[in-house]
């Protein structure tokens, strides 16, 4: 049994004057402690201490700054992870794995796993149904946790070291995204909550991560890890309240639509959160799970609560929670297709009249929240009624021109005539919609606003749209747009 003490004052002491060297340290340790358990008693203390174990196996200090801007924009899924999810697929099926039976197989697993997220089935995983959603959703998830992350990178709000816990991690696109998303001298502590046979598929492919991404797999439920079942929070590992085993990163990715009791697991991600922590959810951009997100977003980020939603669905006024729809989403640039895509789609057999690409998704669309206990938000931005109209009073306003601040959450969803965005306030009852209707110089901001943005829309036409049961903002040359936070 190695003196652990020794080993942290050893490393503490000599991270201030040279880097650290399990050799050198192993020399201070009484009982002739070997250099190779000094390395691995490092890495296993290394989060702790924030000490990043470098290529010649010596260890550093991590740097204090935050995580800076990557400038994510992943064009295509990276070759490593495409080899190692081939690779998988070889052992399991053989060279021909996307041909004749195993093809089929994987194909109707495909089909099978669209349909339940459509109708809002309960997802079954399977070995074959594991892979299946590897070969379709692997790339887009992979991208999407990035574009996520953006929004806490831009105010600093991402530690270099940092204990992430992944719930329902399924096959590991967004551990793998977030691996690639930090810099190569951040240290992670990584645990996975995956209870079905994707665990295994998560395993291989985390094989390709570095050295100080720390990972571990908890097979078992979010229920069952939370303490939601009676069982002791943190699969049994947990020390109660103890700062130490806090999150500073809590993510849902795609998974809280499958869960039995989204919002109880949300809310008891949140108390395992550490004060400055976020829980980043993200979810499908399609109707059901997008607003399924929502749902559970409004019912735990509450004025009683505390919690806020740090963005993308900033509430604007005080005391304020929406009650429309909710179905936002953003979009970011497609992905190359991947090989084994390609390969899985063109090996289906077609009808004459049937087009190809039914296995290939490489649309980088999704929904997402994030929630913070400590109050911040992306941009500390707050309506004021002496000069803004409240979304929730739309109805007093028909035909009427005002004033809104706004967030736009959404991209043009016209079909080419006049540009259609979703925006909210927080405190919206139905859907609100800003229709320009004459682009001019003084509105312009509306259309290049990224998502998320906040806008004050000086002069718009309330209208209500009886067809979609929903309130059309007119954006005209009487309107002035002005953006007020990017």
């Amino acid at each position: 049994m190695i003196d652990r003490e020794a080993v942290r004052n050893n490393a503490n002491y000599l991270r201030n004057v040279r880097p650290i060297d399990p050799e050198e340290i192993a020399e201070y340790i009484e009982g002739s402690a070997h250099p190779a358990v000094v390395r691995e008693t490092l890495r296993e203390e290394a989060f702790d201490l924030r000490l990043r174990e470098r290529d010649d196996g010596a260890f550093e200090p991590v740097p204090e700054e935050p995580v800076p801007d990557p400038g994510w924009a992943p064009t295509a899924f990276p070759e490593e992870y495409s080899f190692a999810l081939e690779d998988l697929l070889v052992r399991e099926f053989g060279a021909n794995w996307h041909r004749g039976e195993s093809g089929d197989e994987l194909r109707e697993a495909v089909r099978r796993l669209k349909d339940d997220y459509l109708y809002g089935n309960d997802v079954a995983y399977d070995r074959v149904a594991a892979l299946g959603y590897a070969v379709y959703h692997l790339p887009a998830y992979y991208a999407t946790i990035g574009y996520v992350l953006d929004d806490l990178v831009e105010n600093g709000l991402l530690d270099r070291t940092l204990r992430v816990l992944d719930v329902g991690a399924g096959v590991g696109g967004p551990a793998l995204g977030l691996h690639d998303y930090l810099p190569d001298d951040a240290v992670v502590d990584y645990h996975a909550v995956e209870p079905s046979a994707a665990a295994d598929v998560l395993d291989h492919v985390l094989d390709e991560t570095g050295r100080n991404f720390r990972s571990t797999i908890h097979e078992e439920t979010a229920e069952s890890f939370l303490g939601l079942d009676g069982g002791t929070a943190g699969g049994g590992t947990a020390e109660g309240d103890d700062a130490a085993d806090e999150f500073d990163l809590v993510v849902f990715g795609n998974v809280l639509s499958e869960l039995d009791d989204p919002i109880a697991v949300a809310d008891a991600a949140l108390g395992g959160l550490a004060d400055d922590g976020s829980v980043v959810a993200f979810a499908p951009a399609d109707r059901n799970t997008a607003m399924g997100l929502r749902e559970v977003e409004r019912a735990v980020a509450t004025p009683e609560s505390g919690v806020e939603t740090y963005s993308p669905t900033l509430r604007l006024w005080p005391n304020a929670t929406p009650s429309d729809g909710g179905w936002s989403f953003d979009v970011a640039d497609d992905l190359d297709v991947p090989p084994f895509q390609r390969r899985l789609d063109e090996a289906a057999e077609r009808g004459s009249a049937d087009e190809p690409g039914e296995f290939v998704n490489v649309d980088v669309q999704f929904a997402y929240a994030i929630l913070r206990p400590d109050g911040k938000r992306r941009v500390d931005v707050r309506a004021s009624g002496g000069r803004c109209a409240r979304m929730a009073d739309s109805e007093d306003h028909v035909t009427d021109r005002v004033n809104h601040l706004a967030v736009k959450l959404s991209h043009d969803l016209s079909d080419g005539d006049n540009a259609l965005y979703r925006v909210g306030d927080g405190s919206q009852t139905v859907d609100h919609y800003l229709v320009c209707t004459r682009e001019t110089v003084l509105n312009d901001d509306l259309r290049t606003a990224d998502y998320g943005s906040v806008v004050f829309v000086e002069n718009g036409l309330v209208l209500w749209n009886d067809d979609e049961g929903a309130y059309n903002v007119v954006v005209d040359d009487e309107t002035v747009v002005d953006l007020v936070a990017r």
